[in-house]
């Protein structure tokens, strides 16, 4: 058996990465795309072997041979149609940030339980196997006790004034869009939620107010911080650095990897650095896979919706603290 997947909209994450991804996993086929335009969808399964399109989102949710869908749309619109994905018995893998807010994100988790479906939120690099081995190498004392954790993840797409990472009301800004790569990392990386967020950002009034760049501070227990920076208007950078006491793990692609080519990760310690490499796989495919097995053989997700809960309340904390420019306490669990 395989998991037939629908993809609401035609956005290029979709075509370039998600797509090719679930065409390589070992549970999936892409049977359909929508666009509310049908000429898009038309040509995107045209160009991307999709046997079936629909010219409206309705239409691909109404089609009883889609098992599950994939939505890449602008953030403002994930938990609508996250909700109506999963209101029509489709499981549901949405594009990160999974909503606006941890509230939104909770009513989506209880849709999820309530048509007993799954929800996932893609953040592919947490399925790529170095992970499981930097944490191996942690646990078997490499670098010592963790005393920090610092990620780095910007870009520079500032010329394109109509991406919709540029729409206040649409969920645009740096912290929606990579800020949450380098703090879902160290909340995996700790295993542990953070006590408070104090975040410093860039606000653009060319960019309808969005924050092109922020810099912040996560404070964890026992005095570990994550600190980190995010924007959209900088050069590139794609780093995490895990920092223990008797030694420390350099990640120089921690999030976007070069496709088709082998990956590695650093080791420094008292015996020198050690490259460590990651044979080439497709994250996007190991992605797809998780929850093909979750859907098929009641397999738990790696990373659960209530995960999703957590991390972006973690994002409304810095996101107000950026705001109000003060320390913000994160208080409870989903």
């Amino acid at each position: 058996m395989t998991i037939k997947w629908g993809i609401i909209s035609t956005a290029n994450i979709g075509k370039k990465a998600v797509i090719p991804g679930i065409k390589q996993s070992e549970t999936g086929e892409v049977y359909a795309i929508a666009s509310r335009n049908l000429d898009n969808a038309k040509e995107a399964a045209n160009e991307l072997d999709i046997p079936v399109a629909y010219g409206s989102y309705e239409e691909l949710l109404k089609d009883p041979e889609i098992d599950a869908v994939y939505i890449p749309l602008p953030n403002h619109l994930h938990k609508e149609w996250a909700i109506k994905a999963m209101q029509a018995g489709k499981h549901v893998l949405c594009e990160k940030p999974i909503a606006l807010n941890a509230e939104e994100t909770q009513e989506m988790l209880e849709e999820s339980k309530k048509a007993g479906v799954v929800l996932a939120e893609a953040f592919m690099y947490r399925y790529h196997p170095r992970y499981q081995m930097i944490q191996e190498r942690i646990q078997a004392g490499e670098i010592g006790d963790i005393r920090g954790i610092h990620g780095v993840f910007t870009f520079n797409s500032a010329g394109a004034k109509e991406n919709v990472r540029f729409h206040k009301d649409w969920g645009g800004g740096s912290l929606y869009d990579v800020g949450v790569y380098p703090i879902s990392a160290a909340r995996m990386i700790l295993n542990e939620e953070p006590q408070a967020a104090t975040v410093h950002a860039l606000f653009s009034e060319q960019h309808d107010g969005v924050d092109m760049m922020a810099s912040g501070i996560l404070e964890f227990e026992q005095g570990v911080a994550l600190t980190f920076d995010c924007g959209m208007w900088a050069d590139f950078r794609n780093r995490l650095e895990i920092l223990g006491t008797e030694g420390r793990i350099d990640v120089p692609s921690a999030f976007v990897v070069n496709q088709n080519e082998s990956d590695h990760f650093f080791i420094s310690n008292g015996k020198g650095t050690e490259e460590v490499k990651v044979p080439y796989v497709d994250q996007y495919a190991l992605q797809a896979d998780a929850l093909g097995r979750s859907i098929l053989e009641g397999e738990a997700l790696p990373f659960s919706a209530n995960d999703a809960v957590l991390n972006m309340k973690v994002l409304d904390a810095c996101l107000t603290s950026a705001e109000e420019r003060k320390r913000v306490e994160i208080k409870g669990e989903a």
